[in-house]
């Protein structure tokens, strides 16, 4: 049995085992409401942890398990990590457990939200049942209820940019097949432009920056997309307004397409902004100065989208 296969029936056994005791919850992670495992989730997050992520999530409606299973990656690789405060003790900064809790922050959260029946007596930040729901509890809190504010209270749980687009950036691998490009499957232009943008997260704004190989700490917004595009081998123009009127233009209504240009600002006069779309209505951009590249939704309240464009059709020629 290959270890996919393993790893889906152990998810199956264990929801079959754990019948009386939430199964129901589990199972709404795989229905319209949640997203499914990809095969890489299904390889690499332990069955046990994955059932936990996916009932925990379901404890905050518009929380998707993806975004804890993400969490629980880049704390302690799902408890695996042997770094100092994962299984005893504390890390440098205090944190203990596979969710990485400060203790203060753990007794105030279990306080208004104790975790269900399953974990440890008392709940202990070292159990994994324990840490998993208060994180979904602590997340749901800090803006994930009802989807408000997911990046908010990712920020939340670390202060850090690079973080937040590092756990949506896994997030994402986890819930898809495809990883990036969950809207439909990508072109190799596209997915070499995509893979070059994720490379750059965490890099800081710059206003006219073109990133490290040309000797800039980052880049703004079009120097970003260009950049990308550059890397799958199509030129594009410099500035976000030009890199909209070069098209070609994806009419108003149509399924965008992971590698499309998204813009901001008004069709008709001036376009102050540009993002590139990586699928499920996230995109990687810069920004604004003071904040670094990360993944962000497309569409925000009170935002001036104004279109898109395909550029990844322009396989054949250069623009310029």
């Amino acid at each position: 049995m290959g270890k996919i296969a393993a790893a889906a029936l152990g998810l199956l056994m264990l929801v079959a085992v754990l019948g009386g005791a939430g199964a129901g919850g589990m199972l709404s992670g795989f229905g319209s409401s949640g997203t499914h495992p990809s095969a890489s989730a299904l390889t690499d997050i332990p069955s046990d942890y994955l059932a936990l992520y996916m009932g925990a999530a379901t404890t905050c409606p518009g929380l998707d398990w993806s975004v804890l299973a993400a969490v629980g990656k880049t704390e302690s690789d799902h408890g695996r990590s042997a770094l100092p405060g994962v299984h005893s003790g504390t890390n440098d900064a205090g944190a203990r457990g596979p969710m990485q809790f400060l203790l203060p922050t753990f007794q105030s959260v279990i306080a208004k939200h104790p975790p269900p029946q399953g974990g440890a007596t008392p709940p202990s930040p070292y159990n994994a049942h324990d840490a998993i729901y208060t994180a979904a509890a602590y997340l749901c809190d800090s803006g994930a209820r009802d989807g408000r504010n997911l990046t908010d209270a990712i920020y939340a749980y670390n202060h850090a940019d690079w973080y937040v687009s590092d756990v949506l950036t896994q997030a994402q691998a986890y819930a898809s097949g495809a990883g990036f490009g969950a809207d439909a499957t990508p072109t190799a232009a596209a997915l070499q432009a995509i893979n070059y943008a994720q490379g750059q997260l965490g890099l800081p704004y710059e206003w006219g920056g073109n990133g490290p190989s040309t000797g800039d700490a980052g880049f703004d917004c079009s120097g970003l997309t260009r950049a990308a595009y550059t890397a799958a081998g199509i030129s594009l123009p410099r500035t976000a307004q030009a890199q909209y009127d070069a098209g070609p233009r994806i009419p108003a209504g149509q399924q965008l397409k992971p590698g499309d240009l998204v813009f901001y600002g008004n069709p008709g006069g001036v376009i102050h902004h540009v993002g590139l779309y990586t699928g499920g209505g996230q995109m990687i951009d810069a920004p604004r100065p003071g904040k670094t590249i990360r993944i962000e939704p497309y569409r925000y309240q009170g935002d001036d989208y104004a279109g898109a464009t395909r550029p990844f059709k322009l396989t054949t020629r250069s623009i310029g």
